[in-house]
């Protein structure tokens, strides 16, 4: 069996790195990798050679693989007809166009619909990511805020640490609150979800508890959408909280849906000059009204930076937990090293989202037939 690395498009990561290549191939897995797929991650050609990997050009890679892969989906679906394709599609959100994969034939697999199970824990792309994310959001606040995060006493006087809001505290937001206090900042987060209360108050934050939340622990670790008059206590207390807050990160998302806007015009308004928002959830329409993805502008004397791909700015270590991920999941689609796609296993069956020229997803019944 061969697998093909494609070098991607628009980003900076790579979908394996040497050492899980190197995995690959004693497992008698043939790794072909795209020439330069890792170099922005700072992993060349040389050490996927080493590793076991045959270098090729994109269209001998494609020619050769049986299966190919990537972190974000090709943009020309054309020259990968009949081929097995596995990347992030997210066709909950996405404009991608699910019917022209069919049409291709291309048998699609979507890392980011992998089930958010227990069993299913190493293969979660989403919530490696969001690691990451959580972190760099953080290191971002830090380069953007006009000031200190920890309290410093010095012989010019004492300053007072800075105030960071989390909205939202899932793996990124729990990976933001960790970060935010070891950089000494005073933290609190806020989340619809009871169940987060006891692992936000294990890292030393403070919990924003709004009564009345619908919490659905079935949702795959997102949120779920909250009644008319829940919102209204929610908007009252986000405020609250907000205008005392030097840095807010939010990165609460709707499966599905447009993310949930928590923070309004008025609220950045009110809020302190030099205070920086983080927007993680700027690819689903943002949860600050005025995000626009991709950029970072000023509202008055608020900075609002919209980016929900910063695990891309650390390309070295979200490619290899990219890669750990990607290993995990392709164990259970080989067998005697050839690809066989067990679809009585409800990851494979939940994650593949087009075969043998039908669409799969949102098509329970078309998958059923498959596992029989």
């Amino acid at each position: 069996m061969k697998i093909g690395v494609l070098r991607e498009e628009h980003d900076s990561r790579v979908a394996l790195i040497p050492d899980i290549v190197s995995k690959f191939v004693k497992d008698g897995v043939d790794i072909l990798v795209e020439k330069e797929a890792g170099a922005k991650a700072f992993f060349d050609d040389m050490s996927y050679a080493e590793a076991g990997g045959k270098i090729l050009t994109k269209s001998d890679l494609i020619k050769e693989s049986d299966v190919l892969i990537s972190i974000n989906p090709p943009s020309d679906l054309t020259e990968f007809s009949g081929k097995v394709l596995i990347s992030s599609f997210q066709p909950f959100n996405s404009v991608y166009p699910i019917e022209k994969l069919a049409e291709l034939n291309i048998q699609a697999f979507s890392m980011d619909m992998i089930p958010r199970t227990t069993l299913a824990q190493a293969m979660d792309v989403l919530s490696s990511m969001a690691s990451v994310a959580g972190y760099r959001a953080v290191l971002k606040a830090a380069e953007l805020l006009p000031r200190y995060f920890p309290m410093l006493t010095t012989a010019a006087g004492s300053i007072p640490p800075s105030k960071v809001l989390i909205l939202g505290a899932g793996v990124a937001g729990l990976q933001a609150i960790a970060t935010a206090k070891r950089l000494g900042a005073v933290v609190e987060a806020f989340d619809t979800r009871l169940a987060a209360k006891e692992e936000v108050m294990s890292l030393g934050a403070k919990f924003v508890e709004v009564e009345g939340a619908n919490d659905d622990k079935a949702a795959g670790g997102y949120a779920v959408e909250q009644t008319e008059e829940y919102k209204i206590k929610q908007k009252a207390l986000i405020k609250e909280h907000i205008i005392k807050s030097d840095v807010v990160i939010t990165t609460a998302q709707l499966r599905g849906k447009p993310a949930p806007k928590l923070i309004t015009k008025e609220m950045v308004e009110l809020m302190r000059p030099g205070s920086v928002i983080i927007d993680l959830a700027s690819s689903t329409g943002g949860n600050c009204e005025l995000t626009v993805d991709q950029n970072t502008i000023k509202h008055g004397d608020v900075t609002i930076f919209g980016d929900s791909e910063l695990s891309a700015e650390m390309p070295m270590h979200a490619s290899q937990l990219y890669s750990k991920n990607i290993y995990n999941y392709v164990s259970i689609l080989i067998k005697e090293k050839e690809f066989t796609p067990d679809f009585n296993n409800e990851i494979v069956s939940g994650s593949c989202i087009v075969y043998n020229g039908k669409v799969l997803y949102g098509n329970p019944e078309e998958a059923k037939l498959l596992a029989t």
